[in-house]
């Protein structure tokens, strides 16, 4: 619910945009997280969700002022939000009475199976430069672009957590000292953070009338968020990726 009311306060501001733009674009997308910082690779090694479980469509809109005939002002809003529940793959969990452990799947069966939900939430508002080579009115136009953003983004981590800091060693009557790790519930959440990054663009657009166009774009962004005190000792959160959008343009 937080995610929608944030998403419709941003889209609520940006409505001025609409009597400044010259053109609009309403565009369904796919977003390819690139995935590059220690959380996510924690989460990939020990889970079994995969880095394209965290691929999701997008909902965006740019609006888009014209400064000449070739390059133009934009400012665009998408918005991704991925959660997905998982097992560990290599550990299942035993209670005794210092608390619940997690004892190697090779080894044991386990009394329950260890899991918890990771999810992340990005929208970006990002204002950028369009270079239109052939002119705007032209019937197929290739562009290109970048520029910068304010990106507003959310870290969740919710159910079991293996702690493999806090090694203890069990004694097997059959395989002798095995290294077993405490399990604690969490529920870590690092939520409406804001950072500045960056992205560039190409694209191409068709006009299928004078004053509509059909538009596909490729656009790559890189940031890097602080985590803070629900995640803390991790590096910087990457945020960045891929954005393939199609849409419809319309210039006013």
């Amino acid at each position: 619910m937080k995610k929608l009311l944030l998403f419709g306060a941003v889209i609520w501001l940006l409505l001025p945009a609409i009597v400044w733009a010259d053109a609009i674009s309403i565009r369904l997308g796919y977003f390819i997280p690139r995935a590059k910082s220690d959380l996510w690779d924690i989460e990939f090694e020990n889970m079994d969700f995969t880095h394209s479980n965290y691929q999701n469509s997008t909902l965006g809109f740019v609006y888009e002022k014209y400064l000449t005939s070739q390059l133009s002002v934009v400012v665009g809003l998408d918005g991704y939000s991925k959660n997905r529940a998982g097992f560990y793959k290599d550990y299942v969990g035993y209670t005794f009475e210092e608390g619940d452990f997690a004892f190697p799947a090779k080894y044991y069966q386990g009394a329950f199976g260890l899991s918890h939900v990771f999810g992340v939430s990005i929208t970006p508002i990002q204002l950028g430069i369009k270079l239109v080579p052939l002119g705007h009115r032209a019937s197929f136009s290739p562009y290109l672009g970048g520029g910068v953003g304010l990106y507003i983004w959310s870290v969740r981590l919710q159910g079991d957590m293996v702690d493999f800091s806090d090694p203890w060693v069990y004694e097997d009557p059959d395989l002798g000292d095995v290294d077993i790790y405490p399990i604690y519930p969490t529920n870590a959440r690092d939520d409406n953070n804001f950072s500045l990054g960056y992205h560039a663009f190409v694209g191409l657009m068709y006009r299928v009338a004078q004053r509509m166009a059909i538009e596909v774009e490729l656009r790559y962004s890189t940031l890097k968020g602080t985590l803070k005190e629900a995640f803390e000792g991790f590096e910087p959160f990457d945020l960045g990726g891929y954005h393939l959008a199609v849409g419809v343009n319309y210039r006013f």
